[in-house]
């Protein structure tokens, strides 16, 4: 009995002994996993860094950062911090990451990661920054300097001749400079040119403008190793030129008794004004139903009377430009023709219809000379066959003779025809 009792003591002792151990296993597990983890991070001036913070164990407290200076950037998603710079990649009980845009010598440091339990955990780390000279090993690196567009004078004209230079210096190895015509890319000429322990690079566009080139932006893109992403800088182009106007109608089929307009519709650079507006070559006649206001000529209630050739024209300073319209109203009850007879003078006649009517028409003659041919072989006409039979047997010239006038007598007996 004493000894069954003393087995079971212990039996109690170990159990009891795993128990604790395993207990305070876990509970150093537990704090282990919630003390922070960061890394140090090095970044150029001017690229961006992004700082990341982690715990393998959270019982749902929350994770901060905090700059050198012992500002809070970040505590969980919230920004406690109003820097435009600064923003939140990922929040969550186990990770608080955030970024670091356009980051300046200023902003090195040892950054603060702290994780709210009790006591409060931290981890430090420190953010390099690296100057416009740096050094990665034995490379020594030098960061491109800011580009800039030089050479284009605001307006150009049509027709002249512009030459775009981008220029950015500082580089280590030397930099590349890319062009962009909106978003599409287009080729420069290249310069290299050593400047002590770097270089300046160059690259020029030179084009011919016209008015398609008005309001294009041109993009020099500068790239680099030491840049995490490229330096940019834009120039929208200014071109003037000559200007080109049309008239738009608000009627196709323009009927007595009903209001009509006609809009001049112009492009050019400046804005050709002002509009001016004409009949027939001379002054609008009924300025009370012939109403101008600004580049619209409005004809209420049309009649007979207002037939005639519309005009407008409007200059700018590189030139003038003017368009008509033929107006001619139809009876009120007339339907009128199918197709706007302005618009005929503008694009021209149907192309298709006049290739038919000519297949057509020369079909029909082929159709007609084969016809033709085959009945002309038909009755081709008649011959005789036995002309030269009495002459064959003729003593004499004048016997033949004779013999063959006979012959024709009876020529339509001897006639032959050929199918």
């Amino acid at each position: 009995m004493i000894v069954k009792q003393y087995l079971m003591f212990i039996l109690y002792s170990l159990c009891a002994s795993v128990f604790k151990v395993a207990g305070t296993k876990s509970k150093a597990r537990g704090i282990l996993g919630q003390i922070p983890i960061t890394q140090n991070v090095t970044v150029v001036e001017g690229a961006i860094a992004n700082m990341t913070c982690r715990v393998d164990y959270n019982d749902n407290t929350s994770l901060q950062w905090s700059n050198p200076a012992q500002q809070t950037l970040f505590f969980g998603d919230k920004k406690a911090l109003r820097d435009h710079r600064i923003e939140l990649v990922r929040a969550s009980s186990q990770e608080l990451t955030i970024r670091i845009n356009d980051v300046s010598l200023s902003d090195e440091g040892l950054y603060t990661c702290s994780l709210f339990t009790m006591p409060v955990r931290t981890t430090k780390a420190f953010l390099t920054v690296l100057g416009e000279h740096v050094h990665f090993g034995e490379v020594s690196i030098g960061v491109p300097g800011r580009p800039e567009i030089t050479g284009f004078t605001k307006p150009a004209m049509e027709g002249d001749v512009v030459t775009l230079t981008c220029t950015t210096s500082g580089s280590k190895p030397a930099a590349t400079i890319r062009w962009f015509r909106n978003d599409k890319e287009v080729q420069g000429t290249k310069e290299v040119n050593a400047t002590g322990k770097s270089f300046t690079v160059r690259s020029s566009l030179q084009f011919q403008v016209d008015k398609r080139d008005d309001g294009v932006a041109y993009t020099c893109s500068v790239e680099h190793v030491s840049l995490s992403k490229p330096y940019m800088t834009t120039e929208v182009l200014e071109v003037h030129y000559a200007p080109h106007l049309e008239i738009a109608h608000s009627l196709i089929i323009p009927q007595e008794g009903q209001y009509f307009k006609l809009e001049c519709v112009s492009i050019g650079n400046p804005i050709p004004e002002p509009v001016e507006w004409s009949k027939d070559g001379g002054e609008l006649p009924d300025i009370e139903r012939m109403i101008v206001e600004g580049r619209e000529l409005t004809i209420t209630m049309l009649n007979k009377t207002d037939n005639g050739t519309y005009r407008c024209e409007a200059s700018n300073h590189l030139g003038s430009s003017s368009a008509e319209y033929i107006l001619f109203v139809y009876a009120k009850d007339f339907p009128g023709p199918t197709t706007d007879p302005n618009a005929l003078g503008q694009h021209g006649p149907d192309h298709a219809l006049i290739g038919g009517v000519v297949a057509v028409v020369v079909f029909i003659t082929l159709c007609l000379i084969i016809v033709l041919g085959r009945y002309l072989a038909r009755h081709k006409g008649t011959y005789l066959t036995h002309e030269a039979k009495g002459a064959e047997d003729a003593p004499d010239a004048d016997t033949a003779i004779i013999n063959a006038e006979g012959n024709h007598v009876h020529a339509e007996e001897k006639k032959e025809y050929f199918i």
